[in-house]
């Protein structure tokens, strides 16, 4: 099994979430992929495409953003994620973070958020997620950054739904992602081709 990890927002690839995931799966001989995905949206779906094509036994963790970008990958592949509070409409988010003033934003010294990259992300939005149920989606109703209810709606409306755990306090790091880790990795052994 390879496992790609699709790190948050103004995180990186040394997330603790994702060290922890690669460490507890090295135990178990599992692969983890830790790509940096701080750049452009188009390039983020350039260099992660390219890298499930080359993998076999591919599943997804994606956290906030990236949880945003692996529901993308689960439509376009076919292939299981599990989602860690995952982002709803980043654009609108940003947008309303950032607003016209602070454009382009400065995120790191490789890349910078502009409305361009605001409407890359907007044409990845599926009105509603393919596959469905090859996502498990891991909520925690204390996120103090996203509304959690936003994404119950969003993967629960699909037929067959997603697999849906909703914590009833929480925050939006999921500081918890330790425990649940064999969790992951049952629902990945049920959901792999």
């Amino acid at each position: 099994m390879n496992i790609i990890y699709l790190h948050g927002f103004n995180s990186s690839s040394l997330s603790i979430k994702g060290l922890s995931l690669k460490q507890y799966c090295s135990e178990l001989g599992i692969n983890v992929h830790l790509p940096d995905l701080n750049r452009s949206p188009d390039l983020v779906v350039e260099q992660v495409s390219e890298l499930i094509e080359s993998l076999q036994d591919v599943a997804l963790v994606g956290s906030s953003l990236g949880g945003f970008f692996a529901t993308y990958f689960v439509a376009k592949y076919n292939v299981p994620a599990v989602l860690i509070n995952p982002a709803m409409q980043p654009w609108k988010l940003f947008d309303e973070l950032f607003q016209v003033e602070s454009m382009p934003y400065v995120v790191n010294d490789q890349w910078s958020i502009d409305h361009v990259q605001l409407r890359q992300l907007e044409q990845l939005e599926l009105k509603q997620p393919e596959n469905a149920d090859k996502i498990l989606v891991l909520l925690q109703q204390g996120d103090e950054i996203l509304d959690y209810r936003q994404a119950q709606r969003y993967y629960s409306a699909a037929t067959p739904s997603s697999l849906i755990l909703t914590d009833a306090h929480g925050n939006h790091a999921m500081e918890d992602f330790e425990e649940k880790l064999p969790l992951v990795i049952e629902f990945f052994a049920h959901t792999i081709k």
